[in-house]
């Protein structure tokens, strides 16, 4: 509509233009969004783990990968280590972090960090009253392990800290969650062995005491596993974010 004031255009027209906007809009930020999902900035990121996220390194790392890329989301699957490799085989996760340090023929691997393992222990226990528990002070005691991850890794550091040709550690088995093996713990059932991730995680009657032995404290590694036909673009700076934050530990080649 043309006047001596100038050029407005008509109901219509408003209406189209509001419309139109809104349109290059979407169109805008639909543009956007798939540029920064190509560059992995947005997207999703299955990650698998059976580690606790109460504290830790894996609990710091998401925190700081979730600040630089809050438009990805991150899917967790806690489960053992045979399955999170299994997983990562037929493409049902992008990474999976476990114990272990991997080995040389894994080129999908990146070794990462190492943690305390300590002695979760009943409140009344006698050796909650030491700042420290050597390994040697754990002999005769009851050992609870899961059947499942983490169990065998603590298994393993029982065996190797304690077993000797006349004596075997004593190991009881429950079909449970790594938490309830602690709250057992708290219910004066036995011991357990946990690494520095639990000890956000509090449970009524427990204590943690570092384990160590004449040589120093005893420590698990952890490392992260891939498939090289992986393309996800959104796995790309989560690697990259993992060589950052723990460089000691990288391949030098």
């Amino acid at each position: 509509e043309r006047s001596r004031a100038g050029v407005r255009p008509t109901v219509a027209g408003a209406a189209f233009i509001s419309g139109a906007r809104r349109v290059v809009q979407e169109v805008e930020g639909t543009i956007s969004i798939a540029k920064a999902a190509a560059r992995g900035e947005a997207g999703r990121l299955r990650l698998g783990f059976y580690n606790s996220l109460s504290a830790g390194s894996l609990r710091a790392t998401l925190l700081d990968y979730a600040q630089r890329y809050p438009a990805v989301e991150i899917r967790t699957v806690e489960a053992a280590r045979e399955r999170l490799l299994g997983d990562l085989a037929i493409d049902a996760l992008d990474v999976a972090i476990v114990t272990g340090n991997p080995t040389l023929v894994e080129s999908q691997a990146l070794a990462l960090w190492s943690e305390r393992i300590l002695v979760a222990l009943p409140t009344d226990h006698p050796l909650a009253s030491q700042d420290v528990v050597s390994w040697g002070d754990l002999r005769g005691e009851t050992f609870l392990i899961g059947e499942h991850d983490p169990g065998p890794d603590v298994h393993d550091l029982l065996i190797a800290n304690l077993a000797t040709p006349g004596d075997r550690p004593r190991v009881v088995k429950h079909n449970v969650s790594h938490a309830n093996i602690k709250a057992l713990v708290g219910l004066g059932h036995g011991v357990t062995l946990v690494s520095d991730a639990c000890l956000g995680a509090h449970y009524a009657g427990v204590v943690y005491r570092e384990a160590r032995d004449s040589k120093g404290g005893c420590r698990i590694g952890y490392a992260a596993h891939w498939s090289k036909d992986n393309d996800n673009p959104a796995l790309v700076p989560f690697l990259r974010l993992l060589r950052e934050r723990y460089p000691a530990l990288r391949d030098p080649s």
